[in-house]
């Protein structure tokens, strides 16, 4: 299951508004509804009760809302864990640039010529 689908469920079933979710994640509402049908169409069983007169989650979705919740905790846990930590050694550039010429002073690789 992709990622983006897994949170735009999250906060479809955290909120049980589709326009109130589709706000926060900052996508329009077809977009996070689209997002669930496909969700609920790869799992082949519904996540929200639609009949009802407001949003709410079948117990298949309620089960799969505690799941998640687990599965995306533990992969910020992850991604904070690998963050590099602040500091070290800067390198310096070792870089084949050209010093600015000097009027007066030999030219750098360039020979004198012998009379």
């Amino acid at each position: 299951m992709k990622n983006e689908l897994m949170k735009h469920f999250v906060a479809g079933a955290e909120s049980l508004n589709f326009a109130h979710a589709a706000r926060e994640q900052g996508v329009s509402r077809a977009t996070l509804v689209a997002s669930v049908k496909e969700l609920e169409a790869e799992l082949g069983h519904p996540l929200f009760d639609y009949s009802a007169s407001t949003t709410t989650l079948t117990p298949a979705g309620e089960a799969l809302l505690a799941t998640t919740l687990e599965q995306l905790a533990k992969q910020a846990a992850a991604a904070a864990a690998n963050v590099a930590p602040p500091g070290g050694k800067a390198k310096a550039s070792k870089g084949k640039g050209r010093a600015p010429a000097v009027k007066g002073a030999p030219r750098v690789g360039k020979r004198r010529q012998s009379r």
